[in-house]
């Protein structure tokens, strides 16, 4: 699913760009090229931590703080691309599915479009950026066409391009954080059974604030919702059992120089509890929708850096799970470590999944 917020930006698929995720806590910038052969190259990464409340809820809250985070992540990189692809959080995009007659073409389909993007979306389209994708026939009415249609305040998306902006780069693209991680995870699809064919998928992207739950069937994204427990609580936990800040607490859990007692005392009721949420939230789709049961589970983010995490979750809901490693299929530069880079796969599953909008069909 390819989806740009802004219709002036389509022109920039195929060239060269990176894929830029700015989450709660770090700036992440992923360059993918093409190996030959069907196969892409990871060629570099970084990882670059933003101050605390730099970015709250999905909105930039201080801009200096991430353009500067932004600057010193490309410089740090060594890369020559200032072309970045970038996401809103899902939360900030109004997504819909509608039927336009397949007759229309052009500034015709752009009006139908207009006119239905008035009765769905609760704003002024003046106040909007609007974009659509022709998603194929129809199978209710086969003279009709599926259409996805996605707005967003133009606020949101004016903010994250004057980041970009401020930092030296170009934004080509603007995607939707839910599309970028099923951009991602159709690379790792085929290591499920029949290629993920006929199976419910759910995809849980374990943040700082919040889980971003895409849930897919038969590779449809068929469920999407955000549920308020992430990484946060793990910090808060190791700051007040510790005396530490949030910044020493983050700073110790990456170095590894946590007490002795921390695997038992901490990490391991955090693991159950964030394993009982996840199970929380899966037993709201079973129960929301007409799908019984979710066959996998693929754990990203950056709560998914957890050692031994996919087995915690996979006793506590029953289901088969796995961290996802966007990267797994991929060749990779000489230059890169590849234990660093299976660790911070998780974490850069958005990223990933962005950097892959250069190879879009033109």
């Amino acid at each position: 699913m390819h989806l740009n917020i802004n219709l002036d930006w389509l022109s920039g698929r195929g060239l060269p760009m990176l894929g830029l995720d700015i989450s709660t806590t770090a700036v992440k910038l992923v360059e993918l090229s093409d190996a030959g052969k069907g196969k892409l190259r990871v060629e570099r990464y970084v990882v670059e931590p933003l101050p605390k409340d730099a970015v709250s809820d999905g909105n930039i809250a201080n801009f200096d703080q991430v353009a500067d985070a932004l600057r010193t992540a490309w410089r740090q990189m060594g890369t020559r691309i200032k072309n970045v692809a970038l996401a809103l959080p899902s939360s900030a995009v109004i997504t819909k599915k509608i039927l336009a007659p397949a007759s229309l073409k052009g500034v015709d389909l752009e009006n139908q479009v207009e006119t239905e993007a008035n009765q769905v979306i609760p704003f002024s389209l003046d106040e909007v950026n609007l974009d659509f994708q022709v998603l194929g026939p129809s199978p209710a009415s086969p003279d009709d066409v599926q259409v996805l249609l996605a707005a967003a305040r133009k606020e949101k998306v004016e903010d994250r391009v004057a980041v970009v902006e401020a930092a030296g780069l170009k934004a080509m693209v603007m995607d939707v954080e839910s599309f970028a991680t099923q951009a991602a995870y159709e690379q790792i699809a085929h290591l499920l059974p029949n290629g993920g064919a006929g199976m419910t998928v759910a995809i849980i992207d374990i943040g700082a604030q919040n889980m971003h739950i895409n849930i897919l069937n038969d590779n449809e994204s068929v469920y999407l919702r955000e549920h308020g427990f992430g990484g946060n609580q793990l910090n808060n936990e190791i700051s007040r059992r510790y005396g530490m800040s949030s910044e020493e607490a983050e700073s110790a859990k990456r170095r590894g120089t946590l007490p002795e007692s921390y695997d038992v005392e901490v990490l391991q009721p955090y693991s159950e509890t964030l394993a009982m949420e996840i199970g929380r939230a899966l037993q709201l789709f079973t129960t929301s929708t007409q799908y019984r049961q979710v066959d996998q589970i693929l754990l990203a983010g950056g709560g998914a850096m957890i050692p031994g995490i996919e087995e915690v979750v996979a006793q506590r809901t029953g289901a088969p799970t796995m961290v996802a490693n966007p990267f797994a299929n991929m060749a990779v530069n000489a230059k890169i470590r590849p234990q660093a880079l299976a660790a911070d796969a998780p974490a850069l599953f958005v990223a990933c999944g962005l950097a892959l909008r250069r190879f879009d069909p033109q």
